[in-house]
């Protein structure tokens, strides 16, 4: 059941809290999502909702620090820089005769009317993502000599991807954005899974089998990941 409530800043102010309970969280924990700089206090089950608001109130000198160093947003609109594959490319919109969207070296070229250029950015990349991450699956998984059942991609704010125990791999679009070493350390990860489902050492022995640099991204998605979020907040959620 989501809740809410809202903490005292230092020097004034309020910051409002989505207060979740969870089975799976161990201690009580609070997180910034980076597009929206909302902040959702995770709960245990075993611990109160009091608790819970005492432990945020106690880190509101960290939540204020925090709120006012979150990035800006960058929307998918002409002129904007976004990174495929971490390179950075602007976003020009042209009036070209046929619609569509050209990648060159610095650009993200798309031929649509100004209202539409965030969706048609969004659908481009989302597209992008689902074809090189089947792509790259189908790669790992024939290492393994296995295979998985569904590839799915999402816009998820927690995860960046998971696998089902039918063998069903799921990943956030948002992938696409981020280097290829992270990339493919995140593929690696899920399908990793289609063998040993839990992070026992034989699956983390199975990553790094499989996985290009793992170590490195790893480190990348746990320290950058989150700045992801913050590029086409304005696009349709699907």
């Amino acid at each position: 059941m989501i809740q809410t409530a809202s903490v005292a800043l230092p020097g004034g102010g309020k910051v409002a809290l989505r207060v979740r309970r969870s089975r799976r969280a161990q201690r009580v924990a609070l997180r910034i999502m980076p597009a929206s700089g909302e902040v959702e206090l995770v709960v245990p089950i075993r611990a109160s909702i009091k608790q819970g608001i005492t432990f945020a109130r106690e880190k509101a000198s960290w939540l204020k620090a925090h709120l006012s160093n979150l990035p800006l947003p960058v929307p998918f609109a002409d002129g904007a820089i976004i990174p495929v594959f971490d390179q950075p490319r602007r976003i020009r919109r042209t009036d070209e005769l046929f619609g569509g969207i050209w990648l060159t070296d610095k650009e993200l070229q798309v031929a649509a009317p100004p209202e539409t250029v965030p969706d048609v950015v969004h659908g481009w990349l989302r597209n992008q993502a689902r074809e090189n991450l089947i792509s790259r699956a189908e790669e790992k998984t024939c290492l393994l000599n296995s295979r998985f059942r569904h590839l799915t991609v999402r816009d998820t704010a927690s995860r960046w991807g998971s696998c089902s125990p039918k063998g069903d791999l799921s990943f956030s679009w948002r992938i696409i954005m981020a280097p290829e070493y992270a990339f493919d350390y995140l593929v690696a990860h899920e399908v990793a899974h289609l063998r040993e489902m839990n992070h026992s050492r034989r699956f983390w022995a199975i990553v790094d089998d499989i996985a290009d640099q793992p170590d490195r991204g790893r480190a990348w998605l746990r320290d950058h990941g989150a700045t992801l979020h913050r590029f086409g907040v304005d696009a349709r959620s699907i």
